[in-house]
C-alpha cells in the first residue's frame, strides 16, 4: 500500500534555510513511513513568501492543489508567518507599533485560514477513506518585538481550535522560544536542519489517527 502526503504552505514547507532533504516535509515523510509501515509518496506544494490569502486562492482555484489535496492521505499546512512579517514591516516605521496593524493582520489571516480549511474539507468530502490534516504552529521570528510575540500566540490559539479526530495542531512555539540561535538558520528567520527536525518531531508525536490499521 502507498500513502499520499501533500504538503502546502510557505517557505517552511519548502524547507528554505536548510540543506536539501532536511526540511520538515521530507523528515516527517520518513517518520511517517516508519509508523505506517508503508511507502509514503509526497507532493510538496510549498511556495516561498506565501500568505494565508494566497494559499486560500490556491486551494480554492488551482487544479493541481485541489487534486493533490483530494488524493492525499496526509496533509500538512504551514502558513501565517508571512502575514506576521508583513505586519511587522508595516509597523517598523512607528516608534510604538500600533496594535491595530497586527490585529488587522490577525483577523484577516483567521478568515483566510478558515477558507483554506473549508476548501480542504470540501475536497475530501465523500472520499470514503481516512485521512489526517496536520497544522504547523508558528514560532516567533521577532522575539525582541512584544507585539509579534502576542500576535504569534494569538494566531496559534486560533489554529489550535481546529483540533479534532482528523486534524491536529503541532505547537512549536515553546520549542523555539529562547532557542532561536540553536534552531534558526543564518538569516535568523527560517529554521535550520535541527529546527526543521524539531517541527517534524512535533508533527510525528500527533500520531497518524485511523491511518494505522489496528
Amino acid at each position: 500500500m502507498v500513502y499520499n502526503y501533500t504538503a502546502i504552505g510557505d517557505s517552511l514547507t519548502t524547507g528554505f534555510g536548510a540543506m536539501p532533504g532536511s526540511g520538515f516535509v521530507p523528515v516527517y515523510r520518513r517518520m511517517s513511513e516508519v509508523s505506517l509501515c508503508n511507502f509514503v509518496a509526497y507532493t510538496n506544494l510549498g511556495i516561498n513568501g506565501m500568505t494565508t490569502a494566497e494559499l486560500e486562492q490556491r486551494v480554492r482555484y488551482n487544479a493541481l492543489f485541489r487534486q493533490s489535496l483530494r488524493e492525499a492521505d496526509i496533509i500538512t499546512i504551514s502558513i501565517g508567518g508571512n502575514d506576521l512579517i508583513h505586519a511587522a514591516k508595516a509597523a517598523a516605521g512607528h516608534s510604538n507599533p500600533p496594535s491595530s496593524i497586527f490585529q488587522t493582520a490577525l483577523r484577516e489571516s483567521r478568515q483566510h485560514f478558515a477558507g483554506i480549511m473549508g476548501q480542504i474539507y470540501k475536497a475530501k468530502a465523500g472520499s470514503g477513506k481516512p485521512y489526517i490534516i496536520r497544522i504547523v504552529g508558528l514560532y516567533n521570528p521577532y522575539p525582541q518585538m512584544a507585539e509579534a510575540s502576542v500576535w504569534v500566540r494569538q494566531f496559534n490559539r486560533q489554529m489550535a481550535q481546529y483540533n479534532n479526530r482528523v486534524c491536529g495542531f503541532a505547537d512549536i512555539y515553546g520549542a523555539f522560544a529562547g532557542h532561536e540561535r540553536e534552531l534558526l538558520s543564518i538569516d535568523d528567520l527560517h529554521p535550520n536542519g535541527k529546527g526543521y527536525r524539531t517541527i517534524a518531531e512535533r508533527l510525528h508525536k500527533l500520531g497518524y489517527g485511523n491511518l494505522i490499521r489496528t
